[in-house]
């Protein structure tokens, strides 16, 4: 399946978020009526094809008051630069809308823990050009999980993320720009940074002062890393473990997405809100938190047929009191 990034180059997108298979909702209609929504930021990863301003646009359709997407292949180390008129239009689309927080997902192969000296060097190039692309529109987030140890040991894997972040933004102006890294807690699967919330608080400890820095929670890597969100009780617990160690104020998006797999099992599989092994309620629990009523809902669930995005993030706004 092919897309087509801003500047018209085309590349292989093997994602299952495939607008053949979405069905492309720029293709219809425009709607006669703005979407309801909430008093929370509840959004979708959305697809960029034809041109990154289309995210937009196509999350406003959604039903969506913020979105998350690719600056670029999110499988390829191609470098992409973003047209400026293109970067215009999305900012305009998105003031027209109120369309924020812009969050921008980093590229899967980036790994900055890396032991591999070409593979790190590759990967600090290409999450410098995401930083840069990240700047270049406007966006308020770029995620980033903290990578694999595989060949060392977790301690100096996470002293390596924090350095090489800190080595790729070397010269750019986060601050002035506006945007801030979060580092994405993980599955927890056995080289991954990021299992633990004392992981991801230890990265964003040692770039505090360095780089706008904060966190986002996963909710299905939360849950098969192995803490409790599906008892009541249990996640209250969970966020009084994230208040402690990462603090909740730190945590500016949350991706909201049920799991397939089991609590524990450290395996990253999304699935549609309410359908899995997590449940409807606790994502009820969350958006009605005060204390996260600051952060970015986002979900990157499946679309297993036409209209599943919509009713993913229909699902979550209809959780919100």
């Amino acid at each position: 399946m092919f897309s087509t990034n801003a500047i018209g180059a085309v590349y292989t997108f093997p994602m299952a978020r495939s607008l053949a298979r979405e069905q492309d909702i720029l293709a219809r209609p425009a709607p006669k009526r703005p979407p309801r929504l909430t008093s929370r930021r509840i959004g979708i990863h959305t697809s960029t094809a034809g041109g990154i301003h289309n995210a937009a646009e196509r999350a406003h359709r959604i039903g969506c008051n913020t979105l998350q997407i690719f600056s670029s292949s999110p499988r390829q180390w191609a470098p992409y630069e973003l047209s400026n008129p293109l970067c215009e239009q999305m900012l305009q689309l998105r003031a027209q809308h109120n369309l924020k927080p812009l969050v921008i997902h980093t590229n899967y192969l980036v790994n900055l823990a890396s032991t591999n000296e070409l593979f790190l060097k590759k990967s600090i190039e290409a999450f410098r050009g995401e930083v840069e692309r990240a700047l270049a529109v406007c966006a308020d987030y770029l995620v980033l999980h903290p990578g694999s140890f595989r060949g060392a040991h977790r301690e100096a894997g996470l002293l390596q993320t924090a350095a090489a972040i800190a080595a790729a933004t070397q010269g750019l102006d986060l601050a002035q720009g506006g945007l801030t890294i979060l580092i994405e807690n993980t599955a927890g699967s056995e080289f991954s940074l990021g299992g633990s919330f004392e992981q991801v608080a230890e990265v964003i400890d040692r770039l505090r002062g360095i780089i706008p820095i904060a966190a986002c929670i996963d909710t299905c890597h939360t849950h098969v890393a192995g803490y409790d969100i599906v008892s009541e009780e249990g996640i209250y617990e969970t966020l009084e473990q994230l208040d402690a160690t990462i603090g909740l104020s730190n945590v500016k998006v949350i991706h909201c997405n049920d799991a397939k797999a089991a609590c524990g099992s450290k395996l990253d599989r999304h699935q549609h809100i309410g359908k899995g092994t997590i449940g409807i309620e606790p994502f009820r629990i969350l958006l009605n938190d005060l204390r996260l009523a600051h952060a970015a809902f986002i979900a990157e669930t499946p679309i297993d047929k036409p209209g599943d995005d919509r009713r993913n993030v229909e699902a979550l706004k209809n959780l919100v009191a």
